[in-house]
């Protein structure tokens, strides 16, 4: 399964292809639809989820709200073009007008300019930005539905918000509560605390990262490889994570956690039962030797702050050449709620790719019934 995204920030629309879905899965729009919305909520965000009210369309692959086994064409339109589209226009367009040439610090500006041979930072920021996101989460989506289909699910909650952060231990259905939070804590008391933090962060015109922290469960045991390292199951999953705007860290199971320990508080013990292998802990995270072993497959990402700040940070106008403050474009003070969103959507459909990769399988009968023979 292989999906391809299209598309600029202030253009007409984002669109994603998605190849090699297998036929008959069902594709709720409406549930397309929820999850984009809950990408655009969370406490910090900006104004421009005012303007946007995302909302998915299916251009090809389905019909009757049924697979066909055909590419699937998704798009999720930019409202915001409208005010954008003397600028952004692909049948010409005013260049001259909201060019970029003060580069920000830690956005792609500066080196998408020499990489691409551009002289407006514009024709670099449009792609590079966060809003491409949106129609990845629409694509997870459909992979989440097709991960339904065989009972597996996938859930993520904010564990920190710069030093605020949150170590207790949840089970898989307290993180899905955790949804009701204005930024996906579980805990009420430290969600008071980060949104009082992040008020004071936009009071000072600076922005914030954060920790978001993702479970897998119902995953079965021996997907991925330990014979070639490409097809390893957790490369896969961190590839799929660090390919998010802003994802600096990736850590599975124990994680940097694990180089401080001993090993024989690291490694989790083997025993048997009732004719049945199992652990007590689950600190490699759900995989072992590059493949699922059976248990929840738990992440965390580290998401740093978001670039663009509205004071602007010390840079040198590419024009110019001289020093100069950096260009300030609408932004968020805080995003790490959107982000959990967004990585669950991009694991659900790494872990799709992983699945159809092994059972391949033209329809979800097939599907299904590969899935099915499989031990826990």
């Amino acid at each position: 399964m292989k999906l391809t995204t299209a598309g600029e920030s202030h253009g007409r629309a984002l669109t994603a292809i998605i190849e090699g879905l297998p036929s008959n899965l069902t594709i709720e729009i409406d549930e397309i639809d929820y999850y984009l919305a809950l990408r655009q909520s969370g406490y910090g965000r900006g104004a421009r989820q005012k303007i946007e009210s995302d909302r998915a369309v299916i251009l090809s692959g389905v019909r009757n709200k049924l697979t066909l086994g055909s590419p699937l064409c998704l798009m999720v339109e930019n409202k915001d073009y409208k005010n954008w589209e003397e600028y952004m226009s692909p049948y010409g367009a005013d260049v001259t007008a909201r060019r970029l040439t003060r580069v920000r610090p830690g956005h792609a500006d500066l080196t998408g300019l020499f990489k691409y041979d551009q002289t407006d930072a514009r024709n670099i920021l449009e792609r590079a930005s966060a809003r491409e996101t949106a129609v990845r989460v629409a694509a997870g989506t459909v992979a989440r539905m097709f991960l339904s289909e065989l009972g597996v699910e996938v859930a993520g909650y904010v564990r920190s918000v710069e030093g605020i952060s949150d170590d207790k231990e949840y089970s898989f259905e307290e993180i899905k509560a955790a949804k009701s939070s204005e930024l996906f804590m579980p805990d009420a008391a430290l969600c008071e605390r980060a949104k009082r933090r992040i008020d004071e962060i936009k009071e000072a015109k600076d922005t914030a990262g954060g920790i978001i922290e993702l479970h897998v469960k119902g995953m079965k045991s021996g997907f991925g490889s330990c014979m070639a390292y490409s097809e390893k199951l957790d490369a896969h999953l961190a590839f799929a994570v660090m390919s998010v705007q802003a994802i600096k860290g990736v850590e599975i199971g124990l994680g940097f956690e694990a180089a401080r320990r001993p090993g024989s508080r690291v490694h989790d013990e083997i025993y048997y039962k009732d004719g049945a292998f199992f652990r007590k802990t689950n600190n490699a995270g759900g995989i072992e030797g590059g493949m699922s072993n059976g248990e929840e497959i738990v992440l965390r990402a580290a998401m740093k702050p978001i670039p663009t700040l509205m004071r602007g940070l010390d840079t040198v106008d590419f024009d110019t050449k001289e020093a100069c403050r950096a260009a300030t474009e609408r932004s968020d003070v805080c995003s790490v709620a959107a982000c959990d969103v967004i990585l669950e959507s991009v694991v659900c459909f790494a872990l799709a790719q992983k699945i159809l990769e092994r059972l391949g399988g033209d329809n979800m009968r097939e599907v299904k019934e590969r899935w099915n023979r499989l031990p826990q």
